[in-house]
């Protein structure tokens, strides 16, 4: 007699398990968002860019004038762990909260960045590509990571080959995740708590798989984030090389949105 009931019941108790799920996540869709800038390539562009490729390639001269803005503007840097307590606990953050984010494990990170970020007592979050390491010189080698990760800086995880996000399966799990997580913390000697997704693509059905191997936090590129796993799906813009200061500080106080009032 009750097997009727009982299924009548399921969908409701499943969409009610749902929204338990979203108003979990209350908190953290109501926080204000902080801005987080990402960086890939710092060189000087070559009459073979594209204007696309211009995005994601800064001339060290406009870095080092977006670094200056950001310090002469009062902004101070923070870094995942800190982050993540702010939207889970509401734990204050510094005035002028931002976070800078470099991809792929470009040398130039090392030589170019990390002095200048230095000069002005920033602090930054590297996700490496565990493929890339010391394989070419314009790539960090296993040494330069952990001088960064000493030096106060976070070291996150890009996957092993840079893949697409939407792609992984089986035993791919291990291979492209768990595998390189396991790698960078051999080499820092600290956990590896956050992963960065290639080319910022990503899908839900894979983001419990990230819970599942022990990440904390993600970050995509400037989708919306998912209602489900606003955690797992952190926004980010690309700081592109073209943008003076000016431009840098307008995406930074506009391209962030407000939070969320209900759900």
């Amino acid at each position: 007699m009750l097997k009727p009931t009982i299924c009548l019941l399921f969908p409701l108790l499943l969409k009610l398990a749902s929204t338990a799920q979203i108003i979990s996540n209350t908190p953290i869709l109501t926080h204000k968002q902080v801005p987080i800038l990402c960086y890939h390539q710092i060189r000087n562009w070559k009459a073979k860019d594209r204007q696309i490729d211009k995005d994601y390639i800064i001339p060290p001269a406009a870095f080092r004038a977006q670094m200056k803005m950001l310090a002469d503007s009062g902004y101070h840097t923070i870094l995942p762990d800190e982050l993540y307590d702010y939207l889970i606990t509401g734990k204050t953050l510094p005035s002028k909260p931002v976070m800078i984010t470099f991809d792929d494990t470009n040398e130039d990170q090392y030589a170019v960045a990390r002095p200048e970020l230095a000069k002005y007592h920033f602090k930054a979050v590297y996700f490496i590509v565990t493929g890339h390491i010391g394989t070419h010189k314009w790539y960090m080698d296993h040494e330069q990571i952990k001088q960064l990760s000493d030096e106060g800086n976070m070291i996150g995880c890009h996957t092993l080959s840079h893949g697409n996000f939407k792609n992984l399966k089986g035993a791919a799990w291990e291979t492209e995740v768990s595998l390189p997580k396991k790698q960078l913390e051999e080499i820092t000697g600290k956990p590896v708590n956050y992963f960065a997704f290639p080319y910022g693509y990503w899908n839900v059905k894979g983001l419990p798989e990230l819970y599942k191997r022990g990440f904390k936090a993600a970050f995509q590129l400037d989708q919306p984030r998912d209602l489900k796993y606003p955690i797992m799906t952190i926004r980010r813009i690309v700081a592109c090389g073209y943008w003076n200061p000016e431009t840098l500080d307008h995406h930074i106080k506009h391209d962030f949105g407000h939070p969320l009032k209900q759900l």
